[in-house]
């Protein structure tokens, strides 16, 4: 409202906003499968799979929905307005339970996808488990990109595009598909740790762990990675967490759940996330890498 009433838009036009939780009744009798109730969950699926971290209360969290985007955030009780969130373009997305999401979006394994994409073509269709190893068994950080270039949102030839950026930042170009993939999981491991800075410089707090959920948490190689690069621990798992956080916001609302702690409890005594710890040796060569990198996204 307070967009459109200097506009002379009235807002009446407007239909109401649900609230996680809200009730609607049950579903009409002709769809033959009895009366189950129906139930605004998060009004997102981030808001949801957010909603099943495995969280405890003051553990100084952070989450990462991992798939296609990587959606990197805190939970905050209130919208962070200041020029510093402005600047550093974070976005305050409503969570559950009266929460804001204060996120950033990173494309995330999109760039997996793509360069698997172009190697298919040219007639090398490998599974993401096979480019893994490959990029398991390449040498860490020879060359980094910024996951959010440009240049990398929709190329036609994406392994094409990161030799070509890697070039204009003055880099030897990764030649290979597991040199390739490799340079993909470290360029998105260090904007993890840039991310993960501005979002305690914007906060104020100190974030000692980071959650993976989602499908890319499957990754065990980026989830180590991860732990490496940012030097704090991470905590993989659940997978499907958009579709346990979205039953477990209906059992809230019907009352088999209390407070938003009470479902992070339960996933907790559900779901057993795999634990990767920084190796300090790996941290170290991070540190030599990150500045070279946020160098590249400062100087877009």
């Amino acid at each position: 409202t307070e967009l459109l009433e200097p506009l002379g838009i009235p807002t009446r036009i407007l239909p109401p906003v649900a609230k996680d939780g809200s009730r609607y009744g049950t579903l009409f009798s002709h769809f033959g499968v009895g009366d189950i109730p129906v139930v605004a969950p998060g009004g997102h699926d981030t808001a949801c799979a957010v909603a099943a971290v495995p969280a405890e209360e003051d553990d100084g969290w952070a989450y990462l929905s991992s798939g296609t985007w990587s959606l990197l955030g805190v939970e905050v009780p209130k919208p962070i307005l200041t020029p510093e969130a402005f600047a550093a373009n974070v976005t305050n997305e409503g969570g559950v339970c009266g929460t804001i999401r204060l996120l950033k979006n990173i494309g995330g394994l999109w760039l997996v996808q793509e360069s698997r994409r172009a190697y298919a073509r040219l007639g090398s269709d490998r599974t993401y488990d096979q480019l893994t190893r490959l990029a398991g068994e390449a040498k860490p950080l020879a060359a980094f990109v910024d996951p959010d270039h440009p240049t990398l949102l929709a190329p036609d030839d994406m392994p094409k595009a990161i030799r070509e950026r890697c070039i204009a930042t003055g880099q030897v170009p990764p030649e290979g598909i597991g040199a390739t993939i490799r340079c993909c999981l470290d360029s998105l491991a260090l904007k993890y740790r840039y991310v993960l800075n501005q979002l305690e410089a914007i906060t104020g707090r100190t974030i000692h762990t980071l959650h993976i959920v989602g499908g890319g948490s499957q990754n065990r190689l980026l989830n180590q990675i991860a732990a490496d690069a940012t030097g704090r621990r991470v905590l993989a798992g659940p997978v499907e967490a958009t579709a346990l956080g979205n039953v477990l916001l209906q059992a809230r609302a019907t009352g088999h759940l209390g407070t938003l702690a009470d479902v992070r409890r339960f996933v907790r005594n559900s779901v057993r996330p795999e634990v990767y710890e920084p190796n300090i040796s790996e941290t170290s060569r991070f540190d030599g890498a990150y500045g070279s990198f946020a160098a590249q996204i400062e100087n877009i």
